[in-house]
């Protein structure tokens, strides 16, 4: 079942304004690149007017780079079409105090145009959609997001004067599961923790990562839409309550040659009683005939929807044999090695998707796993064995390469088209195509240091 209970109430907004606690309310939406976008409001004012009524807000902010750059090739918004607004809808289910933010308090919009219509392509409108269609059958999905990020002792003031080189990470060795490693940044980590739950998230824990400085903090999971909508909120608040510690933190998918900021993703699926769908007791592997056609489905559309997983240049340089991030097209039990690894029993029984990184849209990635779950069903797919040994070494197809592979399959996907319709795969196939010729127009560090006194 749906679990939309808001942490902070209308009423409760109201009694705080008046009481002089909330002076400042933040309406904001996720992005194409997962950023949080929006407006700052007196909170009376936003009680008054904005919460009933909405507001607007350039519809170029579905339509640009990652620099904020007016790009072409957009159908919903161009120079020729005079860059209109869309309206901005706060979702009350969503409210939420800020404590990293002194008397402020958060509401997550949803995009529609003027007529009403929803903004199809706005992530959060597309994730919704597909949770509409899992309604259809009398299910929702339960869903959890496993962020990882690293930290480093430099604010992002010098970290951006130095170019994002010689930069000091918080620890200087492997502190994968080490109590001492997180115990040397924790006053950090405390923070982040203790602030996201009283924005009203529940947290689970903490811990240390294999890259330096690499930390993950886990949240309990809960329906789908909140997830993502939390996720949203606690990757741009950890940002803040670093900069405030003089700190800064990246999620960005690959930063070194070490090992990338990963974001597996856990779904399951429950029915109109919140019993879980995908778990067979009378079966040997435990697994529904429901489960086992949905997680067909994620290996038969995952090439194809790779695109929602691993959305930048970037995100590809994590597919590397041996480095926990997936290249092969595989299932297994519990196996590390796979793009998808089955765990829990029972009740908890549940798949992971291991493709996404740091940097992942969680509405895209959580939409795109329901939407290809549903394929599977539908068709009534046939599960393959699962990879029992080390899937890197296997000979199981491949995860595309780069982003401009990932493009391709994207594009010639009659699924996508299916499932997200014509204007999203034109949308999000020329988002792809902007980041692919930015990158090509641009000459890095390593073209230098190889080419310019020994070419």
């Amino acid at each position: 079942m749906a679990d939309r209970t808001p942490s902070l109430t209308a009423d409760g907004l109201r009694a705080l304004v008046d009481a002089g606690e909330i002076d400042t309310v933040v309406l904001a939406f996720t992005d194409m690149q997962g950023r949080l976008q929006g407006k700052r409001f007196a909170a009376r004012f936003f009680l008054d007017e904005v919460s009933e009524h909405g507001t607007e807000g350039c519809n170029y902010l579905l339509a640009v780079d990652a620099d904020m750059n007016t790009v072409d090739g957009y159908a919903m918004s161009s120079w020729d079409q005079g860059y209109g607004d869309f309206a901005m809808h706060a979702d009350p289910a969503t409210l939420r105090q800020i404590p990293w933010h002194p008397g402020t308090a958060m509401v997550t919009a949803d995009l529609a145009w003027h007529d009403g219509s929803p903004v199809r392509p706005s992530p959060r409108q597309l994730l919704k959609a597909q949770l509409a269609r899992l309604a259809e059958r009398g299910w929702s999905a339960q869903t959890g997001t496993e962020l990882e990020f690293m930290v480093f002792e430099d604010t992002y003031e010098q970290a951006w004067g130095n170019g994002y080189r010689g930069l000091t990470p918080a620890n200087r060795y492997n502190v994968d599961y080490s109590v001492l490693g997180t115990g040397r940044v924790e006053p950090l980590l405390r923070r982040i923790r203790n602030e996201m739950g009283a924005a009203g998230m529940t947290v689970e824990s903490a811990k240390g990562e294999c890259n330096l400085g690499q930390h993950e903090i886990a949240f309990r999971y809960t329906d789908a839409l909140t997830t993502c909508d939390n996720h949203a909120v606690y990757k741009t608040g950890a940002k803040e309550i670093a900069a405030q510690e003089g700190r800064a933190v990246t999620f960005m998918a690959k930063y070194d040659e070490r090992e990338g900021n990963s974001c597996h993703i856990h779904l399951s699926v429950r029915d109109e009683r919140g019993t879980p769908v995908f778990a067979d007791d009378t079966a040997e592997d435990g697994m529904s005939a429901v489960m086992r056609h949905f997680l067909a489905g994620q290996l038969a559309a995952l090439r194809e929807l790779t695109l929602l997983y691993a959305p930048n240049i970037n995100s590809y340089k994590r597919f590397r044999p041996g480095s926990f991030a997936p290249t092969a097209v595989a299932w297994g039990r519990d196996n590390r090695t796979c793009a998808l690894r089955v765990v829990g029993h029972g009740r908890s029984l549940r798949l992971e998707n291991r493709l996404p990184g740091g940097d992942v849209n969680p509405y895209l990635a959580v939409a795109g796993m329901i939407a290809a779950g549903l394929h599977g069903v539908e068709h009534k797919l046939e599960l393959p064995p699962p990879e029992t040994g080390n899937a890197y070494a296997g000979d199981a197809v491949r995860v595309p390469a780069t982003l401009r592979e990932a493009a391709e399959l994207w594009h010639g996907s009659a699924l996508a088209r299916s499932a997200f319709g014509e204007d999203v795969v034109k949308h999000y196939l020329n988002m792809a195509t902007v980041e692919q010729e930015a990158y090509d127009t641009a000459v890095t560090d390593w073209e230098r240091y190889r080419s310019f006194e020994r070419m």
